[in-house]
């Protein structure tokens, strides 16, 4: 990645996805026939909308249709520009304290402001939040742009979110959940779109007496099993 600065890295991969890319590497390899090695923002800074289409349509390995949609490479361009989430009112992180003692740490995929909407493989960020019994806070926003220009996407977005126990998301591929499940988190699927904070009060109801599935996450004993426990000792 020498060829490429790091900064650099985070606005292709915003442009690839305003483009539906699926192939970042491959737009990298096509800028850098453009614009010469190492690729940087000063040389991104200098695109033209009619360069990147230029280049979109030159490219067989991108497989781009010769109609690019206007607002779609625009966007592209403002991203490879350094404009990131200028549109969109995102969400502030929080530093109060938690209440409630004991918490997990939760990754929710999102696509837009504080939703549970998005996809594990192609969300533009994951919400970091700590939940306990009385709260769920908002830790964090972290991009994923700079995992998606990793050879292995699905793996350095597990990565991203090693930290956390639990991953929320809209819809996750097998392997994928396999990468996730190999960082340590475990993945649950809701299907449909909800606010975060409404997926979350679901989570802070059974915190109190947990599943066996989430006292495993948690580290601690089920009540459920507890009960049979105390059954075989008297």
């Amino acid at each position: 990645m020498s060829s490429i600065s790091k900064a650099a890295a985070l606005r292709i991969a915003l442009a690839s996805r305003a483009l539906g890319l699926e192939n970042p590497a491959s737009f990298i390899a096509a800028l850098g026939g453009k614009l010469g090695l190492p690729i940087d923002e000063h040389k991104l800074a200098g695109l033209t909308v009619e360069d990147l289409r230029a280049l979109l349509i030159g490219d067989e390995e991108l497989e781009i249709a010769t109609d690019i949609a206007a607002p779609a490479l625009k966007q592209a361009v403002r991203y490879l520009w350094g404009e990131q989430d200028g549109d969109e009112a995102l969400p502030a992180a929080s530093s109060d304290e938690l209440p409630g003692g004991a918490h997990l740490r939760v990754a929710v995929a999102s696509n837009s402001q504080e939703m549970l909407d998005g996809h594990f493989g192609s969300c533009p960020r994951f919400l970091i939040y700590d939940v306990s019994t009385e709260q769920a806070l908002l830790r964090e926003l972290r991009s994923t742009a700079a995992a998606d220009a990793s050879d292995d996407r699905n793996a350095a977005r597990a990565e991203l979110i090693g930290d956390c126990q639990l991953l929320y998301v809209q819809s996750i591929g097998g392997p994928a959940a396999a990468k996730v499940i190999r960082a340590g988190v475990h993945p649950l699927k809701f299907p449909k779109a909800a606010p975060a904070q409404e997926a979350l009060a679901k989570l802070q109801a059974v915190l109190p007496a947990p599943p066996p599935w989430l006292a495993k996450v948690m580290g601690v004993e089920s009540r459920s099993l507890a009960r049979f426990a105390v059954d075989l000792e008297s």
